[in-house]
């Protein structure tokens, strides 16, 4: 009998399923496979190294047969983890993505550039949201409550340990995600020039996953799946 779809923490087996998600929803939400000539690039700047650095604080959707269809992740502590970055993951993937020289000229250069970076994170207007997390499904898993249930999985996870608050970043232009979040309580935090970005954030209190069931999150079966989600 196949086992019902649920969360659970991520295991090292779940490495490419993960770099997989990452690169068929990089693109606003879809594929990106097109854009970039090494697939892990995507993966390698926005998936790979919080399973590496901060395992504890992975998760991922399995749908039942052992396999990870979808994830969320991040970092209990971003000024640490942009530290821990430079010095532990870059090290790690600067042979397969040399830093590009002067101005980006293709999204696969902007890209790299990226993972030079690290101390983009770092904005002081969201020191009071210590936290941050990306989160992605493959469109098969979406709208069917279990977004709602990995972000509140690692919403309690933050909590657990003591953090306050969280935030994240989205292109402004993905109105599903943005529908999503406000479900969520996300708030805008107001950021000088964003760019293409929206930072959002909301406190780590008030939730308790309510389909956890020990070994892994179900998602319960009510409305949920008319709620749009990243």
């Amino acid at each position: 009998m196949t086992e019902a779809a649920h969360i659970r923490s991520y295991r090292p087996a779940d490495r490419e399923a993960l770099a997989d998600i990452c690169v068929r929803t990089a693109d606003n939400g879809g594929d990106s496979r097109h854009l970039h000539p090494d697939p892990w690039l995507m993966p390698a700047l926005f998936a790979a190294p919080y399973a590496h650095l901060e395992p504890e604080l992975a998760f991922v959707l399995d749908d039942g047969s052992g396999r990870a269809v979808g994830y969320v992740l991040g970092t209990a502590d971003t000024r640490r983890f942009a530290e821990e970055f430079r010095e532990i993951w870059l090290p790690r993937v600067r042979d397969r993505f040399p830093e590009p020289g002067g101005e980006p000229h293709s999204p696969t250069e902007a890209m790299t550039a990226l993972l030079y970076r690290p101390e983009r994170m770092i904005v002081p207007e969201l020191d009071a949201y210590p936290a941050h997390l990306h989160i992605d499904l493959l469109p098969p898993w979406q709208r069917k409550g279990y977004g709602r249930g990995l972000m509140e999985t690692f919403l309690y996870a933050l909590h657990g340990r003591g953090v306050p608050a969280v935030h994240l970043s989205m292109l402004t232009a993905n109105t599903p995600a943005r529908a999503f979040y406000d479900c969520l309580g996300f708030q805008v935090i107001d950021v000088p020039g964003p760019g293409p970005l929206t930072y959002l954030g909301r406190s780590t209190e008030g939730v308790e996953p309510a389909g956890w069931a020990g070994s892994g999150w179900r998602a319960p079966e009510s409305a949920e799946a008319a709620r749009p989600e990243g």
